[in-house]
């Protein structure tokens, strides 16, 4: 159900060449880019009527506006199942907990007497979210990204989501009841790049964003790179990834089931184990097949994605190359089941979040852990970093000097000025300063001045 790649008895390559022999789905987000092109211009040119179009031709559903009214917000609300709501409620509280803790301050240096810089954070003034529809409802998507961006302080918060035939061209209602939950109250039933192009271009309901965040499919990402410079994006989301680093203390069943967890995404999902246990990979593809046979979504996503590419057991010598490889692999969702999991997971560089021990798995992140599921995918952990506060925030220097902290400095800026051929920049420093001779001694004040 699931290849090996065995990396035991030669030493490890290194860099690109070990990244180059451990697996990974193809995901060609150059090629959709040409495909989103026209669907994004086309919002652009002719905004909401292009949204109705591609609702009508994507989503088969003929919509009447493109915003959700206030009131279907509050009926789904109202309809939501009471373990749902306190699910999400609960899930909503944890990540408030965390992401607050977020939030840097100001903070000033004083870099000599009367030279200071004063370092500011300022969120965004608006920001598009976005939770996929499709294979699954994510309501917990909306948490994730609505979360950080309210404790950032964004003023201005707006979702889409796909419309749904089911549900009269109106997104999913858990994804309405979220919403309503956060008091996120501006919501767009749009799907894929269009949502994207909404928010970059801005339309007759929608006012545009600065930056747009959230998960979903090829389309969006490929939409998210289109953009890019135009607005600030999160990351290029790929298939969803987990890696486990176990060794022989791992408990199958345990690892089993956390790999099926994923897989159950999409066909594409990514699970990926690295054991220096031949024992335990016996173990662990043995109880595979029996806990497939026994869940949902068999034949259209877990299989496929167990059975692809980007799916294998990788064999190590030890625990050492083991760290190398999840490093080289850098996963969305890296998972530690072995002996002394926490140091482990101390040694660790690149993941997007990292699961200690038996009873903190992946899907424990997903809801209710109070991390951030949104997380860099393809490698990117060892670049990039998940969803936080911090994404939502622009630092800004503040450079505040006197005459005399200007004065101690001058002489080192001309100079770095006049060696990189920029007198200008030097000349700006001595124009400040003319007919002080204590000062112009040492260089010589431009004439015009």
């Amino acid at each position: 159900m699931i290849s090996r790649i065995d990396l035991r008895g030669d030493a490890l390559p290194e860099g690109a060449a070990l990244r180059d022999l451990l697996p990974r789905a193809d995901f060609d987000v150059a090629a959709a880019l040409e495909k989103v092109r026209p669907i994004c211009e086309d919002v652009h040119h002719r905004g909401d009527a292009a949204l109705i179009d591609f609702a009508e031709r994507f989503d088969g559903v003929r919509l009447d506006q493109v915003r959700v009214p206030a009131a279907a917000l509050t009926r789904a609300l109202e309809e939501l199942d009471p373990a749902v709501r306190a699910a999400l409620e609960e899930s909503i509280r944890r990540a408030r907990l965390v992401h607050r803790e977020q939030r840097r301050g100001t903070h000033t240096t004083q870099v000599v007497p009367g030279g200071t810089v004063t370092e500011k954070w300022v969120p965004v003034d608006r920001v598009g979210l976005y939770a996929p529809g499709g294979r699954s409802v994510y309501p917990s998507s909306v948490i994730m990204n609505a979360v950080p961006a309210q404790e950032a302080g964004v003023p201005s918060v707006a979702l889409a989501s796909p419309a749904q035939a089911d549900f009269g061209g109106l997104p999913h209602p858990t994804i309405l009841a979220a919403c309503a939950l956060l008091g996120v109250d501006e919501v767009y039933a749009a799907g894929g790049a269009t949502a994207v192009a909404m928010f970059a271009h801005g339309t007759e309901s929608c006012p545009p964003a600065n930056m747009v965040t959230g998960p979903g499919n090829i389309w969006v990402a490929a939409a998210k790179r289109y953009f890019t410079g135009r607005i600030g994006i999160d990351a290029e989301a790929g298939p969803t990834e987990i890696a486990i680093l176990a060794d022989s203390t791992a408990d199958p069943v345990h690892v089993a089931s956390d790999l099926i967890s994923q897989a159950e995404h999409d066909p594409l999902a990514a699970a990926v184990l690295v054991t220096d246990s031949a024992e335990l990979a016996d173990a662990v593809e043995k109880e595979l097949r029996p806990q497939v046979e026994a869940t949902k979504h068999v034949d259209d996503r877990i299989v496929p994605a167990l059975t692809g590419r980007q799916s294998a057991v990788v064999l190590v010598d030890g625990l050492d190359e083991g760290l190398r490889v999840v490093d080289a692999y850098g996963a969305e969702h890296l998972e530690i089941h072995t002996a002394d999991a926490a140091a482990v997971a101390d040694r660790v560089r690149n993941a997007g979040a990292i699961f200690v021990g038996p009873w903190s798995p992946v899907s424990l992140g997903d809801y209710a852990a109070g991390s951030n599921h949104v997380l860099p995918t393809g490698g990117c952990a060892c670049h990039s970093s998940g969803l936080s506060v911090q994404s939502f925030l622009r630092g800004i220097h503040i450079v505040d000097y006197t005459r005399d902290a200007l004065a101690e400095v001058a002489h080192h800026v001309v100079t770095l000025a006049e060696a990189e051929d920029l007198p200008a920049h030097g000349a700006a420093i001595k124009a400040r300063f003319v007919g002080d001779e204590q000062m112009s001694r040492g260089w010589k004040v431009p004439e015009n001045t």
